[in-house]
């Protein structure tokens, strides 16, 4: 995509964090129930996730691990928006709508320990949990994202441009996930280290060697760590099959060119959307248009031969 088009893309998500920052600062100063018909606003502290879930969790594993997951999605997010095979700004913009919100409410998290909450909707008696304004634009990223799907399912999944087989060079594709997978591994063990001799270090500074709260906060943490590891590791080799994919795959469509080629049943070379070495297609078209050209002088030149042979 183009420097503007990527402009459109990523503004949707920082005015959408944006907002929801003003708005709750705003929030923060509310000490009564402020109603405008069915629209209520009250200061209300989420110390959970979506709808106050998670919120009985030890405040280490609520806090650490609800914020790690934020930062988690953020990585997603960029890594999702490299790899769209397609434009789509419908798709791409309802990602960055969703990842603001979400961004919103990791950064409470980072800053506060909870989340600001102060929007309800509804009478006294039938009314709408508690949410913000990053929780309802989280929605309106949902409808964009669903609906780009229904509308351009096609071009993200188009019948005619899809290999047969993902591991198109197993040895290679393999070593390649292998290597992403080694590499994530050892910044996440760097990191443990660092962050859990870091807060056991703390936690004896503050309260002596006491294995009640030593294991209170440091079991938690290692155990949501791990977790985290583990599907860092997992989207890790999904994403080099993917990457993998789309380096064997052009090497492996120009090489079946090639033997094509000289066999004289030589197709076009016709590349996905989204593949590196998109070049080799126009190589691909000069070696075809070279070889007509010799097969032509070859035939030119026989019947000539031939022709002086007749005389």
């Amino acid at each position: 995509m183009k420097k503007r088009e990527w402009l459109i893309v990523i503004l949707p998500l920082l005015i959408t964090w944006a907002l929801d920052r003003v708005t709750k600062i705003w929030a923060t100063g509310l000490t009564e129930i402020k109603s405008f018909g069915s629209l209520h606003f009250v200061l209300h502290h989420n110390h959970g996730a979506m709808l106050g879930l998670f919120s009985d969790l030890p405040s280490v594993l609520r806090i650490v691990s609800l914020s790690t997951g934020g930062a988690f999605l953020l990585c997603t997010y960029a890594l999702i928006q490299y790899l769209l095979p397609i434009k789509s700004l419908t798709l791409r913009t309802g990602l960055s709508i969703l990842i603001g919100g979400i961004i919103g409410n990791v950064a409470d998290r980072i800053i506060w320990g909870y989340v600001v909450d102060f929007i309800v909707l509804g009478t006294p008696s039938l009314s709408s949990p508690a949410f913000n304004v990053a929780d309802a634009l989280q929605w309106v990223g949902y409808i964009l994202i669903v609906y780009a799907i229904i509308r351009e399912g096609d071009l993200l999944w188009p019948e005619n441009n899809v290999r047969k087989r993902y591991w198109v060079n197993l040895s290679f594709q393999i070593k390649y996930c292998l290597i992403l997978m080694g590499v994530g591994l050892s910044l996440t063990l760097i990191c443990l280290v660092f962050s859990y001799t870091y807060m056991r270090v703390t936690i004896q500074e503050l309260v002596g060697n006491n294995p009640f709260l030593l294991n209170k906060f440091l079991v938690p943490y290692v155990i949501t760590f791990v977790i985290i590891c583990i599907a860092f590791c997992a989207i890790l080799f999904a994403v080099g099959r993917i990457i993998s994919h789309r380096i064997a795959g052009p090497l492996y469509a120009f090489e079946r060119f090639l033997k094509e080629s000289l066999d004289g049943t030589a197709r076009p070379l016709k590349l996905r959307a989204g593949d590196e070495f998109l070049h080799l297609e126009e190589l691909a078209e000069q070696i075809h248009l070279r070889l007509q050209e010799i097969k032509n002088e070859r035939t030119v030149n026989v019947v000539e031969y031939k022709g002086e042979d007749e005389g």
